[in-house]
């Protein structure tokens, strides 16, 4: 299979072009930037073009057997409010259209856990835990409203075209490891109802983002891709009780388990994430 990735330059980008090669595909690596160690493979393509740029994505994505898009801004820190919306938003409008064009069926995006509202949220509300794909929306800062709107777009392209697969990804602060985390975590402990101590494994976001094309999923679906244990070492019933009294506690919920579920994930995709709940 071909495979056409946006933000290939990124960190996630750069693990999904690995992965690929590795099981025997070709990508296109697209980027606004030039990868900061460039790779020479027979299989590899780089293009330096702008999400923003639809008539560059077109013709990036010639030949195409599948998309995966990653290019966004993560996260609304550094940049102004509707710099962030409208570029996350537009981005997203033209990988998909521009995949469409081509006839690329097989799309997977990345959203985030915060698409309901919860790391830039004033105050993140919860209805329960642990937290699916069910759950409700509450977005209100720029890159939560821009990745809710990102996945509306999925839902608009399935009702329109016939045969599509696009897998939404809720991905967690993607790093390398779990140790990672937990040392951050250590001071943030002031602000534990917006991150809940979860996390994903980089090699294992770009497992998901290669079984989401792989797999023949029907229209469009949103996944949860987080690690399925904490990287805080108490109990998790214990944090809820302290930080989210009030929350209701869906099923077992015991030892270290993630404040969001996969389950999804690891049913329709066959996806796991190593982790010890």
């Amino acid at each position: 299979m071909k495979i056409a990735v946006t933000g290939g330059s990124g960190g996630i980008g750069r693990a999904i072009t690995d992965r690929a090669l590795e099981q025997g595909h070709a990508v296109v690596s697209i980027d606004r930037v030039d990868p900061k160690e460039s790779v020479s493979h027979p299989d590899l393509t780089y293009i330096k073009a702008e999400a923003s740029d639809y008539d560059a994505l077109v013709a990036a994505f010639a030949g195409c057997d599948a998309m995966i898009h990653m290019a966004a801004i993560p996260h609304p820190m550094n940049d102004p409010n509707h710099i962030v919306h409208n570029n996350n938003v537009v981005g997203s409008y033209n990988a998909l259209r521009a995949a469409v064009e081509n006839s690329i069926m097989r799309i997977c995006q990345a959203s985030s856990v915060n698409a309901i509202g919860q790391a830039y949220s004033r105050e993140p509300r919860y209805d329960y835990f642990p937290i699916d794909e069910d759950h409700p929306n509450y977005a209100e800062d720029p890159y939560s409203l821009s990745k809710w709107i990102c996945e509306q777009q999925a839902d608009a392209f399935a009702r329109r075209y016939e045969g599509i697969s696009i897998a939404s990804l809720r991905f967690h602060w993607v790093l390398p490891d779990r140790e990672y985390a937990a040392e951050h975590y250590k001071n943030l402990s002031w602000t534990p109802q917006k991150h809940l101590w979860a996390y994903t494994r980089r090699d294992c976001a770009a497992e998901a983002c290669l079984l989401s094309v792989k797999t023949d999923l029907k229209g469009h679906e949103v996944f949860y891709i987080v690690a399925p244990d904490t990287a805080f070492d108490r109990p998790s019933r214990d944090l809820a009780a302290e930080f989210m009294p009030g929350v209701e506690i869906r099923g077992d919920f015991a030892g270290r388990a993630s404040f969001m579920t996969s389950a999804k994930a690891e049913r329709m995709l066959g996806w796991v994430h190593p982790g010890n709940p």
